[in-house]
This record gives C-alpha cells, sequence and structure tokens, in this order.
C-alpha cells in the first residue's frame, strides 16, 4: 500500500491503539486498517464529505466578505472563489503528485502522479473507495488553506498579486508540510505527529503565512482612525452556519471510512465549537460589557480550528474543553494585535493561527491522557507519563517546525511577488475600493 490513504489510516491505528494500550482498554476493533475491498458506504461517505468540504470555501467567501466594508466585499469573495478556480488544476498538474507521491528524503513527495497519471478510476489503492475519490477530498483542503490566508491582506492587495502569491504558496508552503505529517515517509509523519483534519497541515500554516503576510504588507489606510467596521454581519453569520455545516465532512470526512471514528470526529465537530462560542461570548462580556454576533461566530470558527486536529483522536469531554479554552485563548490572541501594532484584518492569525497551534498541543495532552474515558480521572489516573510526555513533545516540534518553515518561506514568496508586480494597490485605488479598481464590479447599487 503507498503513501496516500494507507499514510492516514496508519496514524488513527496508531493512535487508538496507543490510547488503549495507556488507559488499559482492549484495542478497538474499528481501529483496524480496511482492507482493500470496495464499500459502498465508504464511498458514498467520501464523495458527501468531499462536497462538503468544497462547501466551506464559499462559507469562507460570505464570513469575510461581510466583515469588510462594502466597497470591497467583491473583491474579498474573489479571494475565495478564485482559488476554487485555480487550486484544483494546480493539484491535478502537480499538487497531489508532490504531497502523497512516494517520498524523497522525507520532505516532500515524488512524480508519481504528476498529472495524476496511472490513476485508473478502479484503482482502491489499498482503501475501501476510488483512489480519485482521495484526490479530490485533499483537494478540497487544498483549495480553501491559501484561501484563509486572505483574512490578513484583504482590503488592500493587487488581484495579480493575490493570485501569484496564492499559486506560489500552494506549491512551496502547503504542498510541502501536507507532505510531512500525512505523506508516508514524512518526516513528521514518521515521527508520530497526530494532526487528525489539518490543525498543523490547513489552520497553522495558513495563521502563520497570514501574519507574516499582514506585517509585511502594512496597514490599511485610515487603520486606527477610520472606520472599519463590518458592513453586513449577516453575511458573516451565514457563512460561519455554512462553515460549520461543511467542517463535518472536513473532519469526519477525515476517517477516510463511514466507521466509528468518524462518528466519534462528527460529534467533537458538534462539542468544540459550541463551547468555544460560548466562551468567546463570555470573555467579551466580561471585557466590554456586550456579547457580539461576530465574536460569537469567531468563536464558533475557533473551536471549529481547535478540534480539528483531535476531531478523531479525544472524547466529547475533551472536546469540550478544548474549545472552552480555544474561545478564551483567541479572543486574547484577536485583542493583542491592537496593542502589538499588525492589522490582520479579518483575524487569520488570531483564530487560525493560534487556533490551529492551540489545537496541536491539546491534541497531545488529551489524545495521549485522556482518551475515551473522563478528562479529569483520566489525568489523575493515568499510568504512562513517559509516553504522554513523548507524545507531548512530538506535537511541539510539529508545531514549531510549522510555524517556523510557513513563515520564513512566506517571507521568500512575499518579497519575490512584490519584485515582480508589486503588493499593495495605489493609495486612490484602496480609497475607491477592491471592487471597482480591481474587478471593474460593485456589489451594492441605490
Amino acid at each position: 500500500m503507498d503513501g496516500t490513504v494507507a499514510s492516514r489510516k496508519k496514524i488513527m491505528t496508531q493512535t487508538s491503539l496507543t490510547v488503549a494500550l495507556l488507559l488499559g482498554l482492549p484495542a478497538l476493533g474499528w481501529a483496524e486498517e480496511a482492507e482493500s475491498v470496495l464499500s459502498a458506504a465508504d464511498t458514498a461517505w467520501m464523495l458527501i464529505s468531499t462536497a462538503l468540504v468544497l462547501f466551506m470555501t464559499p462559507g469562507l467567501a460570505l464570513f469575510y466578505g461581510g466583515m469588510v466594508r462594502k466597497k470591497n466585499v467583491l473583491g474579498t469573495m474573489m479571494h475565495s472563489f478564485f482559488a476554487m478556480a485555480l487550486i484544483p488544476v494546480l493539484w491535478m498538474v502537480a499538487g497531489y503528485s508532490l504531497a502523497f507521491g512516494t517520498d524523497i528524503g522525507h520532505v516532500i513527495g515524488g512524480l508519481d502522479y504528476l498529472f495524476l497519471r496511472g490513476i485508473r478510476p478502479d484503482d482502491l489503492n489499498g482503501s475501501t473507495y476510488p483512489h480519485l475519490i482521495f484526490v479530490a477530498f485533499q483537494g478540497m483542503f487544498a483549495v480553501i488553506t491559501p484561501a484563509l490566508v486572505a483574512g490578513a491582506y484583504a482590503e488592500r492587495i493587487k488581484f495579480i498579486s493575490y493570485a501569484l502569491f496564492t499559486g506560489l504558496w500552494l506549491f512551496l508552503v502547503y504542498v510541502p508540510i501536507c507532505h510531512w505529517v500525512w505523506g508516508s515517509g514524512g518526516w513528521l509523519y514518521e515521527k508520530g505527529a497526530l494532526d487528525f483534519a489539518g490543525g498543523t497541515v490547513v489552520h497553522m500554516s495558513a495563521g502563520f503565512s497570514a501574519l507574516a503576510f499582514a506585517i509585511v504588507l502594512g496597514k490599511r489606510r485610515g487603520y486606527g482612525t477610520t472606520n472599519m467596521s463590518p458592513h453586513n454581519l449577516s453575511l458573516t453569520l451565514t457563512g460561519v452556519g455554512i462553515l460549520w455545516f461543511g467542517w463535518f465532512g472536513f473532519n469526519a470526512g477525515s476517517a477516510l471510512a463511514a466507521n466509528a471514528t468518524a462518528g466519534l470526529a462528527f460529534l467533537t465537530t458538534f462539542l468544540a465549537p459550541a463551547a468555544a462560542g460560548l466562551s468567546w461570548a463570555i470573555a467579551e462580556w466580561t471585557r466590554t460589557g456586550k456579547p457580539t454576533a461576530l465574536g460569537v461566530s469567531s468563536g464558533i470558527v475557533a473551536g471549529l480550528v481547535v478540534i480539528t486536529p483531535a476531531a478523531g483522536f479525544v472524547g466529547p469531554g475533551s472536546a469540550v474543553i478544548m474549545g472552552l479554552l480555544a474561545g478564551v485563548v483567541c479572543y486574547g490572541a484577536v485583542w493583542l494585535k491592537t496593542p502589538l501594532g499588525y492589522d490582520d484584518s479579518l483575524d487569520a492569525f488570531g483564530v487560525h493561527g493560534v487556533g490551529g497551534m492551540l489545537g496541536a498541543l491539546l491534541t497531545g495532552v488529551f489524545a495521549s491522557w485522556a482518551g475515551w474515558g473522563d478528562p479529569v480521572e483520566s489525568l489523575l489516573f493515568h499510568t504512562d507519563l513517559g509516553a504522554a510526555l513523548s507524545q507531548f513533545l512530538v506535537q511541539v516540534t510539529s508545531v514549531v517546525a510549522t510555524a517556523a518553515y510557513s513563515t520564513v518561506v512566506t517571507l521568500g514568496i512575499l518579497f519575490l511577488v512584490r519584485a515582480l508586480v508589486g503588493l499593495r494597490v495605489a493609495d486612490q485605488q484602496e480609497l475607491e475600493g477592491l471592487d471597482l479598481t480591481q474587478h471593474g464590479e460593485a456589489n451594492y447599487h441605490f
């Protein structure tokens, strides 16, 4: 079995067995690797999950689009929708192969699947559903991840700069990290790093790249003195609803089968964002005297982010604890951007970077310590502290590596793009808005 479906299933199998051994429980039957026989149930579930993940990107467009000023809503939504046009083509040409092809030096995949050559419609690749579905499922992750970065540069970037950056970022940042963590032979995969559905691969890579982008690009004109309030929070709330709906495919689909792991991931993806929405609202209510719609929606997204790396590895109680922590921690991170002086327009770093990092670290805590039992009881009566600490240190390694690599390579891409075509629109174009100056359109006509 080569390094595609097998790589993800091996991680889940190893983790489930580890949790069982640490807690003195019998190995769970659903953790056993499936035989390579076509399953209609698994095939149907993976098709549905793939469609759900694609639906998340329009949800992100609404979420971000409602948070900007009305003169920039189409330009902002285009950052998501154009990714839906650009990334699938690049993924087919070389992205999938470099992410999941035969390992080269533990850092990148080979060219086995260049232009998806050699992948027949009936090829199962050691799984229970067609290989091409896995290609599409992973492609949906590749689509939404660079779109997340757009939260940092909204309202002030040239469209040509965005397009060039997005293509380069896919190949130079996303694809290598994807191979490290999920590709058979990747160095973090070999270390046993746990990332069920993309805490490091998706959210940390996007979040830390967003921070680098926001710092290099600089603040929006008038930031701190001009009213830059969201123009339509109804769009934002609708976007959050779509994101949460699609996230069930994102996380539960990452079980790669219609099995008990998918059920667990589905439930934890229901609980963690609910808890995070509550804790963000309470933190905001305590500090400002009012819980806001934007705050609750941001808290829900923070909870979705934090549970992503842990969704199929932790129990329901752990998911609630992780969500409660995410709401408070990410709220604090978003609040700090003002005193720290950077303009992360739509909080891509505060929610995705910080939330992904928190989730990756807490995965090491709760996957090793809590498992299926009550979190408090498991912490008190845990029998192998050495194994738990070892897993946590592996998670720390994956967090540091992802943050450092994403930041440094993103800076390099930005300097290249700036030298070639520039980054920011002219001051007058920023004043007029991206909708008219970059696309010749207006969203509202009064």
